[in-house]
């Protein structure tokens, strides 16, 4: 059960997000609010708002897309945003939703009135009109908030860039008996994000008709549902998915000794979602035999209250599916080809699981041992750990942990990137990619050593502007940096990340002898054998898989069969 993650879930999430969003307060001011700037006004479809002009960039931040989700609105679909007489003030960002703060991710809120996003664009966008909109959903899900990712170097490349705030952890994904909308509120607020978008893209310069929705980690594990989910059709016409998981599964112990096993690591049958929901508020005194009291009582609780339950915003990190958001498991359908037909970035980083073994041992001063290296193969993989142990030797890595975390990286989340782009190349344009900068810098502070080479979501700074990691750029990684903002810029112009002077990314062919994915890494960016590279032979040997390639479909440019 997802209630049963141990603290060390808690902990690696608050870092994430640290690795994924900024660590300063006054980088919530990407492009505003400083001396000389200007305001500009746009009108939106519920009234006027005022926002900051540079000499490079304008930024509005913090405009209502829905409802608050406040009283007895609570854990409900998002509701229209109520119009506004005057000029609506988006110079500053708007609050965070709902989160506890953690060792590593010292941010908290307590607002349930922040379903609010942020636009920036380049100085001449809103003249030009017509650009390419790009909608980025933060990952984690328990933390974090759209202002944290500063779009001004994709602003720069002829975007409007859309950063979204949505319910997080308990308020985003909470489920109870008898709760219409379970376990999807979170989605649910990305969509009503994403419809807002349409409705007034035009208004700062975008084309409604070009929309790429982007997310790395959780953010893009949201994309693989909003990619078989009814209610999405035709809200973005390309995808980004960065550190996705959609398709991935989660060997017992690969998160820390006692997590359990998860077949499906994002999702969860509704039956699941409910058990959860029901069991971490049972302490709130809001239990008893007719589920309408209960859910009154826990929608009239303070925000507070609700958060003082032990990981209770980590216990609903994921999406449950059987319902009109989700009508099946988005895993299934992504694998059987029922999911809309839009042009696909996919990827991973080259050493995913690094972050999370290091901040849990090594980095903190607790060294994983080859006698832990040992159980953990046994407490993954049973009978299978002295094969998987030969194949991985503790002998062959500089240390036990990186053995381990190099095991992890490729059985589960090189396995799923594989999977996951097998899936989307067969029926639909989709162009793969591994990260592979293995000097990325890493900016938590974490005493101790530990080579965390290309680890999870290390390449958002090389897309987002952060200066608590860009300091730490040489000029190698500035090029790097410059070529793969070029590569999203232009894919979410034309569908494909290939122009005139970039290097050419072939589309992953599944069928192919050896399908193409892109290795992007300072000193070289051309193809690499992903699956040779990790080792998938061996696991789907292991698994007892096929290999035989499915039969393309005829490509729509937009369909779910």
């Amino acid at each position: 059960m997802p209630a049963k993650r141990t603290a060390l879930i808690a902990l690696l999430a608050g870092a994430l997000y640290l690795v994924v969003g900024v660590t300063a307060t006054d980088s919530l001011l990407p492009a505003g609010a400083r001396g000389g700037d200007t305001t500009t006004t746009a009108r939106t479809d519920t009234g006027l708002v005022r926002g900051t002009r540079t000499a490079t960039h304008t930024v509005y931040q913090g405009i209502p897309y829905a409802g608050p989700p406040k009283g007895a609105h609570r854990w409900a679909a998002p509701r229209p945003v109520r119009p506004w007489a005057g000029v609506r003030d988006a110079t500053r960002p708007g609050p965070l939703c709902p989160q506890v703060a953690s060792a590593y991710a010292d941010v908290a809120s307590l607002e349930e009135d922040c379903l609010v996003l942020n636009v920036t664009t380049g100085a001449s966008a809103a003249a030009r009109g017509h650009a390419p909109v790009l909608v980025w959903i933060h990952g984690d899900g328990a933390v974090g908030g759209g202002a944290y990712f500063d779009a001004r170097r994709l602003a720069d490349r002829g975007l409007v860039v859309v950063t979204v705030n949505y319910r997080l952890g308990v308020f985003g994904g909470f489920s109870y008996p008898g709760l219409e909308g379970s376990g999807t509120f979170a989605l649910q607020d990305q969509q009503a994000a994403l419809r807002w978008v349409r409705r007034n893209a035009a208004a700062f310069g975008g084309d409604p008709g070009n929309v790429t929705v982007a997310g790395s980690s959780f953010g893009a594990a949201a994309i693989s549902g909003h990619l078989t989910s009814p209610g999405a059709r035709g809200l973005f016409h390309r995808a980004v998915l960065a550190s996705g998981e959609g398709m991935m599964d989660m060997p017992a112990g690969a998160m820390g000794e006692g997590v359990p096993a998860y077949p499906h690591y994002t999702w969860r049958t509704g039956q699941e979602s409910r058990d959860t929901g029901v069991e971490m508020t049972s302490s709130l005194g809001c239990a008893g035999p007719d589920p309408r009291r209960a859910l009154r009582c826990l929608r009239a609780l303070p925000v507070k209250k609700v958060l003082e339950v032990p990981d209770i915003m980590n216990a609903f990190q994921a999406f449950a599916y059987g319902n009109e958001v989700l009508p099946e498991l988005p895993e299934a359908a992504l694998g059987q080809g029922r999911f809309l037909r839009v042009p696909l970035m996919s990827g991973a980083t080259l050493d995913e699981h690094r972050l999370f073994v290091g901040m849990a041992h090594d980095a903190i001063g607790s060294p994983f041992t080859a006698g832990q290296y040992a159980r953990a193969l046994v407490t993954a993989f049973g009978r299978d750990a002295e094969t998987v142990g030969a194949r991985y030797p503790v002998t062959a890595f500089p240390s036990p942990a990186l053995a381990w975390s190099t095991v992890v990286t490729d059985r589960m989340w090189a396995r799923g990137t594989y999977a996951q782009a097998t899936a989307f190349g067969r029926r639909t344009p989709t162009y793969a990619y591994e990260f592979a900068d293995r000097d990325a810098p890493m900016y938590l502070p974490l005493p101790g050593a530990f080579d965390f080479g290309a680890y999870h979501a290390g390449d958002t700074p090389y897309v987002f502007e952060d200066p608590d990691a860009q300091k730490y750029f040489t000029d190698a990684q500035v090029r790097l940096s410059d070529t793969i903002t070029d590569y999203w810029a232009q894919f979410a112009r034309t569908g494909t990340p290939n122009r005139p002077g970039l290097v050419r990314w072939p589309r992953f062919e599944p069928g192919g002898a050896v399908p193409h994915t892109q290795s992007l890494g300072p000193d070289r960016i051309g193809p690499v054998d992903y699956a040779g590279e990790h080792r998938l032979d061996f696991w789907r040997r292991l698994a007892g898989q096929g290999t035989s390639p499915a039969p393309r479909p005829t490509e729509g440019k937009e369909q779910m069969s």
